[in-house]
């Protein structure tokens, strides 16, 4: 844990460096994620479905070149699934609000810019979930992220992003695994 706090703040300072080729900005954006469930032979899947939710958050914009860029933000983003049905299932142990995730993120998308208004990015990025400390999801979660950004003005954009999970979001000792998956569409303020 303290190797990946240094990493992180050498990052952020680093980056720092950059700061005269750099936009500021905030986000917010809405969710559509749910959570893929390896199956098993012999153990019931919790019935569930996609989630809707919300994510807000603050970034740097850093102009590496003309064309290619960096961004790193930091957002709040309710992720997860919900289950079908209001009742708490007994023998597995799940109830309605526990298959909801929400996560402190921290995107890091390298970006090309396809034309004046249009850019892609792609890169990792890593989740620190927020609720009860020992619940049966694991705290921390990586992902890929991919995304596409349309410049409405030089200030206001829109966006939509892809993040697909590579981590297991249950603890070993739980005896299932799932990937979460989300769909993000945004709307942000360059400043």
């Amino acid at each position: 844990m303290r190797k990946t706090t240094l990493l992180l703040a050498f990052l952020l300072v680093s980056l720092f460096g950059f700061s005269q080729n750099a936009l500021y900005g905030v986000r917010a954006g809405i969710n559509i994620s749910d959570l893929n469930f390896e199956e098993e032979d012999g153990l019931v899947m919790p019935d569930h479905s996609h989630r809707n939710g919300f994510a807000i958050g603050f970034f740097g914009d850093y102009k590496l070149s003309d064309n290619i860029g960096l961004l790193v933000e930091l957002q709040f983003s309710a992720e997860g699934s919900k289950e079908k049905y209001d009742q708490i299932d007994q023998e597995s142990g799940y109830s309605p609000e526990s298959l909801r995730l929400d996560f402190v993120q921290i995107p890091i998308m390298a970006k090309i810019k396809l034309n004046d208004k249009l850019s892609l990015g792609l890169g990792p990025q890593v989740g620190l979930k927020v609720h009860a400390y020992e619940d049966s999801f694991r705290n921390i979660h990586f992902s890929g992220i991919a995304g596409l950004e349309y410049m409405i003005s030089d200030e206001f954009f829109l966006d939509i992003r892809y993040s697909h999970g590579f981590t297991n979001i249950f603890d070993d000792n739980v005896g299932v695994k799932a990937t979460n998956e989300n769909i993000q569409i945004g709307f942000g303020l360059k400043i």
